[in-house]
């Protein structure tokens, strides 16, 4: 398996992959399946565009198959530029438990941590995902808070717990042992 950046020619795989986990998990994303498989492929080829302050990598079998993603995203107002947030964090079933997840979180803290001025990386994930909340505190992630509520799914609520990560510098996250954690 290796990581690489996602770039507007990976539209059609991210595509799919993406249809997939919403299909499979919609109860980990806050996009609908419906709305988008609606979307034109222009639209997800444009937001694989990457820019100084986003970027989404893909992690892929050794067959080159798109297997994984997830998705950074810097915040741009002045007073918020020192954090940024992770997205759309999903691996195929075929693909989980060979650390596929851990190595795209991995490569995305590396990345985030080399953007001058970042300290902090948060993101959310549901309250009931175990294996996801075990990969992101494996990485160092803590949780500082749950929105009770945060989601209404087929008639029921969902929590979610916010997550951060202070980064300090990519040197310091990596010094702190989870470089190939």
């Amino acid at each position: 398996m290796y990581i690489r950046l996602l770039k507007p020619d990976d539209a059609e795989e991210y595509r799919r992959l993406r249809l997939q986990a919403l299909q499979l998990h919609p109860e980990a994303f806050l996009s609908t399946y419906e709305a988008e498989k609606e979307m034109p492929l222009e639209v997800t080829s444009s937001r694989l565009e990457p820019a100084e302050d986003k970027f989404t990598l893909g992690g892929f079998t050794g067959r080159g198959e798109l297997a994984g993603v997830v998705t950074f995203i810097r915040e741009s107002r002045e007073k918020l530029r020192h954090k940024g947030s992770v997205f759309a964090m999903y691996v195929a079933p075929a693909a989980r438990r060979q650390k596929l997840g851990h190595s795209l979180m991995r490569e995305l803290i590396t990345r985030a941590g080399q953007m001058p001025g970042l300290m902090t990386v948060n993101l959310t994930v549901f309250s009931d995902n175990q294996p996801a909340k075990r990969l992101y505190a494996a990485l160092g992630f803590t949780c500082y808070g749950t929105e009770r509520n945060a989601v209404k799914l087929d008639g029921r609520y969902l929590d979610e717990d916010l997550m951060t990560l202070e980064l300090g510098s990519g040197e310091q996250w990596q010094a702190q042992g989870h470089e190939g954690a």
